[in-house]
């Protein structure tokens, strides 16, 4: 298949293919990221579902930034995938990835919400 012809364009239209090894490497963890995701939302959901006894407000917020970061990552996931997969093909140093600071704050804001719900409860 040409490289016009797959999807995205912007990414496939650009430099030389380069080893399938790196390119696989590149969509693991492009597929890893949205397992991360679905960890997020499925905490966030477990957060509010499971009618802890916690201070209703910190439990929320947690449940609401974790769900919304689970929607998140996928998006800057992709963003990742893409700028890897453009650096591979125009044999570029890899970017510096988005989602160590995204993931790190978000897990410390939940953290401290669920501690307050706790502390507060």
């Amino acid at each position: 298949m040409s490289g016009d012809r797959r999807f995205p364009a912007s990414v496939y239209s650009r430099g030389t293919e380069p080893d399938a090894r790196f390119t696989l490497a590149n969509e693991r963890t492009f597929l890893a990221w949205i397992r991360t995701a679905l960890a997020f939302l499925a905490g966030g959901v477990a957060l509010e579902v499971l009618g802890l006894d916690l201070h209703p407000g910190f439990r929320v917020a947690a449940s609401l930034l974790l769900v919304a970061v689970g929607m998140l990552i996928p998006l800057i996931a992709w963003i990742g995938w893409m700028r890897t997969e453009r650096a591979l093909r125009e044999n570029r140093p890899l970017p510096a990835s988005l989602m160590g600071i995204t993931l790190g704050v978000a897990v410390t804001a939940a953290g401290v919400l669920v501690i307050l719900a706790i502390v507060l409860a």
